[in-house]
This record gives structure tokens, sequence and C-alpha cells, in this order.
């Protein structure tokens, strides 16, 4: 996978579209003047968590015993559940109840992760730095500029919403699914291919 690919995969899994609803359900409540501080504050935490799991990721992998096929075949299936969850956002819970919405400042929790740096974007990185360790550069510089879009949509998430309205947000999110649902279709057959392979060179000759 080269940067592009990369950068776009991440993109589409840390979804700022589908999570601009999201951050102005939490944010509701919090001062507009601190909403900012805010966003910017819980786009680091996640970068922080998300550059844990890169720099630590296949030291990870290797102390759990977790094999290259597994992640693949592992974060192809939670990626095409995502997409799924992107086209028909009524499968999921995208947006938030009154009763879910958060009173207090939210911190970490659910802001910073899951909707940032949630369990596929984790997995995504971890299968990345396992494939291809001696490109850790080029992760880095995918996952960044990622985090880089992401944040600013997120931090112009009140303008996108009255531009595009829920309409058009459903839709961007719907398209961004779509290409996703390609993305992770891929990944699971790479990691089918990669399996078989194994096998292959297991067997007795």
């Amino acid at each position: 996978m080269d940067l592009l690919s990369a950068t776009l995969t991440l993109f589409l899994i840390m979804d700022p579209i589908g999570n601009v609803p999201v951050f102005l359900a939490y944010l509701r409540n919090v001062d507009e003047r601190r909403r900012t501080f805010v966003v910017a504050r819980e786009s680091l935490i996640a970068l922080v968590i998300l550059m844990f799991f890169l720099f630590f990721g296949a030291s990870l992998a290797r102390a759990l015993r977790i094999e290259p096929p597994s992640l693949h075949i592992s974060g192809g299936v939670l990626l095409f559940l995502i997409s799924l969850g992107m086209i028909f956002p009524e499968l999921t819970h995208i947006g938030t109840t009154p009763e879910q919405q958060q009173q207090a400042e939210p911190f970490i929790v659910p802001l910073a992760t899951p909707l940032l740096a949630g369990p596929s974007s984790m997995a995504t990185i971890m299968l990345f730095i396992s494939k291809e360790p001696q490109r850790l550069g080029h992760w880095l510089a995918a996952l960044i500029v990622a985090w880089v879009m992401t944040a600013l949509i997120l931090l112009a998430s009140p303008r996108l919403s009255r531009l595009l309205g829920q309409r058009g947000l459903v839709a961007c999110e719907r398209l961004m699914g779509m290409i996703l649902t390609v993305v992770a279709v891929q990944m699971f057959l790479d990691g089918v291919k990669m399996f078989i392979a194994s096998l292959a060179e297991a067997a007795p000759g």
C-alpha cells in the first residue's frame, strides 16, 4: 500500500464527516468560545493514542502472537462493518440520544476514543507497521496527514453542518463508506491469500 492509499484509508476510518453530528451533540453544552479548544485537545489525544500503536503496535502483535494474515482478515472484517454503518447509518449509533449526551465537557471518552482513535484505526495502523516495519516514516506521514485533515474538518464542524445540512452530511458519509467497503474487501482478500500461502509453505514437500 502506498502513502496515498494509507492516508486515504486512515482518513476514511476516522470518518470526520460522520463524526461531525456526534461532536456537535457532545459539545452543545460547552461554551462556544471553548469548543475549538476541546476539539483540538481531543484530536491531539487521539493522535497520541494512534502514534502509540504505530510505534509499539508491531511489538504488541508479536507479544500476543498475532500473525499478519490474522491482522489482515480481522482488519478487513472490522473495516467492512464500519463501512456498512457509514452506508446504512440507521444500523449504528451514529447520533446520540439526549440521555447519552454528556452535560459536562467530554474528556478523552468518547471523542478522542473511540470516535477518532477507535479499534478499527488502531488495528489498521498495527497492520501497516506489522506488514512493512521498514516503512515507519511512510506510515507516520500517512497518519499525520489523515489526522490533520480530520482535525480541520472537526474544527470547522459548525460551519460544515450549516453548509451541507443533515442530508448533505449523510450523503458524504455514505460515499466515504462505499469507498471504505472496497478497501475492506481488498484487505480481507490479502489476508486470505497470505494465509493460503503460509499453509503452502508449511506443507511438507
